[in-house]
């Protein structure tokens, strides 16, 4: 193997590792403000989903479950047990009852406006290098690098 060859495949190892630590110190902050909720970190970033995909008509389990990358079985199960609590809705869907809709509730909306000052203020602290263009383009860069993980997984997956 040349230097080059050697320079780069180092400087992959370390993204990866800088990746996986930053993916741990997120779960931790996600387990802090769950903790402030009463409620626990995989139940936190349900919420979060919820936040990030209803356009007012409310979400599928599936499509929560496709973005934590979890079964869907586990997102039903502690959707239920946030709903108990107040968090979140749960309804049928109406083009198709088999499928529920959920959506945050005007008390989670509450106590998140709670918490929105002590986020923005951690937000400025940990994205402080990055300005609107530079931030949009290192997200745009990590989701190819994702897409293209999934698709290398694919094919070692069909290769196994």
């Amino acid at each position: 193997m040349n230097d080059a060859a050697r320079k780069n495949e180092d400087l992959i190892r370390k993204f990866t590792w800088e990746i996986a630590t930053a993916g741990v110190h997120l779960e931790r902050l996600h387990d802090f403000w769950a903790q402030k909720l009463g409620i626990t970190g995989p139940q936190w970033r349900i919420l979060m989903a919820l936040v990030d995909l209803d356009r007012a008509n409310g979400v599928p389990v599936n499509a929560v479950a496709t973005m934590l990358h979890v079964d869907s079985s586990f997102v039903t199960t502690q959707s239920k047990r946030l709903e108990k609590k107040g968090f979140l809705r749960r309804k049928p869907s109406a083009d198709d009852a088999r499928v529920v809709q959920m959506s945050i509730t005007d008390k989670t909306q509450k106590q998140l406006a709670a918490l929105a000052e002590q986020q923005d203020a951690l937000n400025e602290f940990v994205f402080l290098e990055f300005n609107d263009p530079e931030f949009s383009s290192f997200i745009n860069k990590i989701a190819s690098i994702n897409d293209r993980l999934k698709k290398a997984h694919g094919k070692l997956a069909l290769e196994l």
